[in-house]
């Protein structure tokens, strides 16, 4: 310890209370059966919780596993107690019906954690796609210090000797297998060749994204976000993460003072930047909303719409994480858009610094891979937010519109940016998988595929089934991509424009679910308008005729989330819980 602790430490309240040695007691005795002594307890050195999110079913945070060593290792060099502890699991690739569905569980399990035990600060082990904002929201509404530690990606990917990356080395082997190119057993193949080592994604998928995003929020120390997960430098950060957390409640440094306004519109201004995942925005909304803070999905097209994509990363580019990383990371792409005049400098970060000041001098170390603001990969690239007769809000990633989309779609003289298409509907992933070759549907290059029931209460949790594949006989005529609609989201790893994460969704009610197979939809991403072209009236008779009720629950956790989850146009929070605020000041009635 540096002397600079000005305040009683909350662990205090379980190890040393004054007034109640004999509930102390309790509290104290059994960590003695794995060797912890009184004395250091009672030391008013400060208690690290490590909330560790690798397990053996987390193969994406596995690496934390060993990590947590590191960071144990800077807690007692800076003068703290280490406590490790599990989180709920949530790893993308395995969880059914879909990971999104734990977030909020995850979630609510680390509130009650960091609130009912004797901590003082936490580490956030985040990594695979869910487990950074579950970590992050948990620390918004509990408000004591803590600091985002990713694991980190993969290292390069390679199939057939070219960059292949995570996620989209599936897409890519699902078109091959549609259009009759290689087998079932070469798509396994294919996709598990595309895992080269430990860590997440190394495309910008939604791990990646949110982890650069908890680094832009200030919530990690500066280049955490991109290190990947073998490198030494990673380790290395695992060691800085452990010995700042000490420092920080020394500071009293908590999420209040840097997860505010700012802060998020520097986040969103930073996703337009790197071509983030649309997965992104339910996320931070959800976290600004358990901070407190104001943010709406609107925001993140009049924030950030008009930023330029700046680096150059599969899917809305060319290179992997490794690349990402050497060229500077986050802090060259921050660097970069400082100069454009992009960053609010003075938003304040973990390391107790400005953003400003962290990042004045960072610059892009390779300009193929992180481009400078005046010579962007895109410009205007971030997201839009468009709405229409069928829902009232949907976003539209426009970094990954790819010339050949835009010429088949967008790009008819005098009415650019617009095109209509016949609906080709299913009312679920599994209707479109039995479907879609169906050569009754006459599906052509002038259709486009919606999936509806994939959202937050239909699902539930929302799925990642947007991005659809056209049926093999378009894929042997070089069409690769339909447009595509729905009211679930798809990977941040997938290069489909789709229109997505509709609110609200088709099973609480929302206009999608009246669509029929046939209906002609007219969408104008220079008006932000979807809308089916049927009048009024016929909307309405047919939404009158809707069914009511909603889906059969499995668990008793979907039953008690689709009671109280919201859409995803504000997060998909349990709304309930978006009124806690500021929990570390509740001191927990004692338990014996």
């Amino acid at each position: 310890m540096n002397g600079l602790k000005k305040h009683r430490l909350r662990s205090e309240i379980w190890f040393n209370d004054l007034k109640d040695p004999g509930e102390t007691a309790v509290y104290i005795e059994r960590f003695a059966n794995y060797g912890i002594s009184r004395q250091e307890l009672q030391s008013a050195r400060p208690i690290i919780g490590i909330a560790q999110s690798g397990s053996d079913v987390v193969p994406c945070n596995r690496i934390h596993l060993s990590l947590a060593e590191r960071v144990k290792a800077g807690i007692r060099d800076a003068g703290g107690i280490p406590m490790e502890f599990p989180t709920h699991p949530l790893q993308e690739s395995v969880r059914r019906p879909t990971a999104a569905l734990d977030r909020n569980l995850a979630y609510l399990g680390l509130v009650e954690m960091l609130c009912g035990y004797p901590f003082d600060g936490v580490v956030l082990m985040t990594g695979c796609d869910k487990t950074t904002p579950s970590g992050l929201m948990a620390a918004a509404t509990v408000n004591m210090p803590a600091i985002v530690l990713s694991g980190g990606p993969m290292l390069d990917s390679f199939v057939d000797g070219k960059l292949a990356g995570t996620g989209m080395v599936l897409w890519e082997a699902r078109r091959l297998v549609a259009a009759g190119e290689i087998s079932n057993d070469q798509l396994v193949d294919r996709v598990v060749a595309g895992i080269p080592s430990a860590g997440h994604c190394n495309t910008m998928g939604t791990a990646l994204s949110m982890n650069s995003l908890a680094e832009a929020l200030g919530m990690s120390l500066p280049g955490c976000g991109t290190i990947p997960a073998p490198y030494a430098e990673r380790a290395q950060m695992a060691y800085r993460t452990g010995l700042r957390i000490v420092q920080m409640v020394e500071e009293d440094l908590t999420p209040s003072r840097i997860l505010t306004r700012t802060a998020f519109e520097n986040a969103i201004v930073v996703n337009s930047a790197i071509g983030g995942s649309t997965n992104c925005p339910p996320h931070i909304i959800a976290i600004a909303r358990h901070m407190g803070v104001e943010l709406t999905l609107r925001d993140w097209e009049t924030v950030g719409h008009h930023v330029h994509l700046l680096l150059n990363l599969q899917p809305a580019g060319e290179y992997l994480g490794e690349a990402y990383h050497r060229a500077g990371g986050v802090p060259a792409v921050i660097g970069e858009l400082m100069v454009g005049g992009k960053i609010a400098e003075e938003a304040l970060t973990v390391t107790g610094h400005t953003v400003g000041e962290n990042c004045r001098s960072a610059r892009s170390r390779d300009t193929k891979v992180i481009h400078t603001y005046d010579r962007p990969l895109k410009e205007n690239a971030g997201l839009v937010v468009v709405s229409g007769n069928l829902f009232d809000s949907a976003l539209v990633k426009t970094s990954v519109i790819g010339e050949e989309f835009r010429k088949r779609y967008l790009c008819d003289p005098g009415n650019e940016g617009t095109f209509v298409a016949r609906a080709i509907v299913f009312d679920s992933p599994e209707d479109y998988r039995a479907r879609i070759e169906d050569p009754s549907l006459q599906i052509d290059d002038r259709c486009i595929l919606v999936v509806r029931n994939s959202g937050p209460i239909g699902y539930p949790g929302s799925a990642e089934v947007v991005n659809m594949t056209p049926p093999g006989y378009l894929l042997q005529h070089g069409i690769r991509m339909l447009p595509c609609m729905g009211d679930g989201r798809q990977s941040g790893t997938s290069d489909s424009p789709s229109i997505l994460n509709i609110s609200p969704e088709a099973a609480i009610g929302g206009n999608l679910a009246i669509l029929r197979t046939g209906d002609k939809i007219r969408v104008s991403l220079n008006e932000r308008k979807v809308d089916v072209l049927l009048d009024g009236e016929e909307i309405a008779s047919r939404h009158a005729a809707l069914p009511k009720g909603r889906p059969k629950s499995n668990t008793p956790w979907e039953e008690f989330y689709r009671d109280h989850a919201g859409q995803l146009e504000t997060g998909a929070c349990l709304e309930f819980a978006t009124a806690y605020h500021d929990l570390r000041k509740v001191i927990p009635r004692h338990s014996h």
